[in-house]
């Protein structure tokens, strides 16, 4: 059974802000869920274009919306410490009353990766990607659920970290975890309030629609069996799909949409993520048709 079906967008942050605001409030307008945005240094063929901060942004999107949830998708500890980012968390949720959903996932070997980096130094391999992420996460959870923090770990380190008030959400706001490996799934499992998959990407531009979704149904099972292996309830822990990253265009059409997420719902998927156009971007899509699907897909699917 279908616990929930929800819709969100994201927006990538490369619109100066007298653009940028009616793309956050057009969001709003036509009823998404949710909002995120990328936490990115830079990102693949946006490089050289303008790109923005994403806690800058969402905290001008906070004072533009009244109801949209804001958020990342995700950040990692590529260029974040957590002591810094649970500040930056703990300001967001006050300046929106309570709307941020921090995604959170190891990092990439992106710009990311290496944009704070010497020249003889070499990027994290996914393994110290992965050792980074397992510290990360419970030292932000404790900074933004505690007044003050002192810790001393393999890679972070906090020396009596005070974050008064805390978050408006208690008691902290919620973490989407992304991940499709063991230790991430697990992290999802003990830290999450969601967990965030991308599909494959060994099937993105070579598989099937179907491989893909099979892919997501194993991703599904496998964190599932994560949470009961620590006694959660797997329906607790909300499971998140960003699109744009699996075989097919589910953007091509309202049907095409409908179809694709009725599947993905029916797989365990409570909540699925389409970009905001970018016209001549992998983003590019009919405006016309992402309205309709925003407004008119949830309402067939629940027929």
């Amino acid at each position: 059974m279908v616990v929930a079906m929800r819709l969100s967008t994201v927006i990538l942050p490369i619109h100066r802000w007298s653009e940028g605001r009616k793309v956050w409030q057009r969001a709003e307008e036509l009823g998404f869920h949710a909002a995120y945005t990328y936490d990115h240094l830079a990102w693949r063929s946006f490089r050289d274009g303008p790109w923005f901060g994403a806690v800058p942004t969402l905290t001008a999107a906070a004072t533009a919306t009244d109801r949209l949830r804001l958020g990342t998708l995700v950040t990692s500890p590529n260029f974040r410490h957590p002591v810094t980012l649970a500040k930056d968390l703990i300001t967001l949720d006050d300046v929106s009353d309570g709307r941020i959903t921090l995604g959170i996932g190891a990092g990439g070997d992106g710009f990311d990766a290496t944009t704070l980096r010497r020249s003889d130094e070499e990027p994290w391999t996914p393994r110290e990607r992965a050792d980074h992420f397992e510290e990360f996460v419970p030292l932000l959870d404790q900074l933004l659920r505690e007044p003050s923090v002192t810790y001393e770990g393999t890679f972070y380190s906090a020396n009596e970290a005070r974050n008064i008030p805390g978050c408006v959400q208690r008691p902290r706001l919620p973490f989407a975890v992304a991940a499709t490996g063991p230790r991430g799934m697990r992290l999802a499992a003990r830290y999450g309030q969601a967990w965030v998959t991308t599909g494959d990407p060994k099937l993105y531009g070579t598989g099937t629609p179907e491989q893909s979704a099979e892919a997501i149904r194993g991703q599904v099972t496998r964190v599932s069996a994560a949470c009961e292996s620590i006694g959660r309830d797997a329906a607790e822990l909300d499971k998140i799909l960003l699109t744009g990253f699996t075989p097919g265009d589910p953007l091509q059409s309202l049907d095409a949409f409908v179809d694709f997420a009725g599947a993905h719902f029916a797989l365990g998927i409570t909540e699925i993520v389409i970009h905001d156009p970018i016209p001549d971007s992998d983003f590019a899509a009919d405006e016309k048709v992402f309205e309709r699907i925003a407004t008119e897909a949830l309402d067939q699917l629940r027929r």
